[in-house]
């Protein structure tokens, strides 16, 4: 949403001296110097002094009642994250004047495109347009937008911050999910990476009544529409509708690890998992399941389960801000309060970066679950411990880190295997695996009816 600023919401500063004033300091001081030896008059050096004196104070007083131009910004009041946008400012005189314009937009934001110097004419609104980018999410403020007043000669400066504070919030990249409008929940699917097994015409809710095909089941045969029609025919089936599913998010400090440690910029996992959810949220809803998440650990969020549309923009709204935070996740306290909220079945899918040793609290956070629930976990891995298996070792400190590695994943694949003893759904990925792997398990257990 646009935000008009009226006008400066603060006095400006007092006017400094130009590059212009100290370069006409310094000459008259070589001409003081040039007096001293004899080379020109001393008085001719006082005049030049007065004058310079006297055209300074006028320049001064003139920028001192000079009125700064109103300032206005155009800009959602929603950004998604690491997408360029357009920011637009238009700035309205009283007076011809020249300015330096700088937003003073969020820091650590990329942009390009400022800082601006403008001619400003009498009577004529001035825009012109800068691009950022934002690198978290959460809740930012713009703090106005700083201009550099200069005087008509030149001589001076001032300072002035104009407009009023605005606030803006920064989603998770939703473009993804708004491409996926255009095609079925089935494609939509197979772009995330998903690889879907179709069996015909199962399902536990009915859809159709169609001609028979070849690879039918007898059981689908409908034979009193048959006799009517004279041919086979056979009934289509569908996955059943209006199930509910429940994304559970650990916000605690497994997730502030990042897998491109050499870039400061580099997208945390819990980044990763936040949008991989709204993926698989996104085509949940698509098929006719409400969608909730709960998150804990560090910053905590609810959202009950939803269907329909308008549910995204509910879940969107309710984990843009959450970050996570250097603190132990306690799991059984997270199974718990979901159970207390959730009472109707659900697939529960715990997504957070198994520990050997977090697996006492893993183990009974599921076993209270799935007294009710159908349970997957997504353990998240990290890229770095693949790329240092598949490295060739070829010296000493190499072959200790590849045994390192190997260690850490057997204790890994046992606590896994632990879960799934247990009847537990386990996805063992990386960041760039986790959409298409939650997408493939939820569609699996459509298609399973587990529900």
């Amino acid at each position: 949403m646009p935000a008009d600023m009226a006008g400066p919401s603060t006095r400006p500063a007092l006017p400094r001296p130009a590059p212009a004033l100290l370069a006409l300091l310094v000459v008259w001081a070589l001409l003081g110097l040039a007096a001293s030896i004899g080379v020109v008059p001393a008085a001719a050096w006082q005049q030049a002094g007065m004058g310079l004196g006297a055209l300074a104070l006028l320049d001064l007083l003139r920028a001192w009642r000079r009125v700064p131009p109103s300032v206005q910004r155009t800009i959602p009041d929603t950004l998604p994250i690491g997408v360029e946008r357009p920011v637009r400012l238009v700035l309205a005189p009283t007076v011809s004047q020249t300015v330096d314009v700088f937003d003073l937009h969020p820091v650590g934001w990329s942009v390009s495109g400022l800082p601006r110097r403008l001619q400003l004419r009498r009577g004529e609104s001035s825009a012109f347009d800068y691009r950022l980018s934002a690198h978290e999410r959460g809740d930012f403020v713009f703090e106005g937008v700083h201009l550099r007043l200069h005087s008509p000669w030149r001589l001076w400066t001032r300072l002035h911050v104009g407009g009023d504070p605005q606030a803006v919030r920064v989603f998770p990249n939703f473009a993804p999910l708004a491409k996926f409008a255009l095609f079925s929940a089935e494609q939509a699917s197979r772009l995330v990476g998903a690889h879907l097994k179709r069996r015909r015409g199962e399902g536990t809710d009915f859809h159709q009544m169609r001609e028979y095909r070849v690879g039918d089941s007898l059981r689908q045969v409908d034979w009193k529409a048959t006799a009517r029609a004279r041919k086979l025919i056979s009934r289509e089936y569908q996955d059943e509708r209006n199930q509910q599913l429940v994304l559970l998010l650990d916000t605690g400090r497994r997730l502030l690890a990042r897998d491109d440690l050499g870039d400061a910029r580099g997208i945390a996992h819990f980044d990763h998992v936040l949008d991989a959810s709204l993926v698989v949220a996104y085509l949940a809803l698509r098929q006719g399941d409400a969608v909730g998440m709960l998150a804990a650990g560090g910053d905590s969020a609810w959202v009950p389960p939803r269907r329909g549309a308008g549910a995204i923009e509910g879940l969107l709204r309710g984990s843009y801000a959450l970050q996570p935070s250097s603190v132990a996740t306690d799991f059984l306290a997270a199974a718990t309060a979901l159970s207390l909220r959730q009472r109707r079945r659900a697939l529960v899918m715990m997504v957070t970066n198994l520990r050997d040793e977090d697996m006492d609290d893993v183990l009974a956070a599921v076993t209270l679950l799935k007294k009710r629930h159908l349970v997957c976990v997504a353990s998240l891995r990290e890229t770095a411990l693949d790329h240092a298996l598949a490295t060739d070792v070829d010296d000493l400190p190499g072959a200790i880190r590849a045994g390192a590695t190997a260690q850490y994943l057997q204790q890994r694949d046992r606590a896994h295997e632990v879960l799934r003893n247990h009847g537990v759904m386990v996805l063992d990925v990386t960041c760039a695996q986790l959409p298409a792997a939650l997408v493939e398990r939820y569609l699996a257990v459509k298609r399973d009816g587990l529900l």
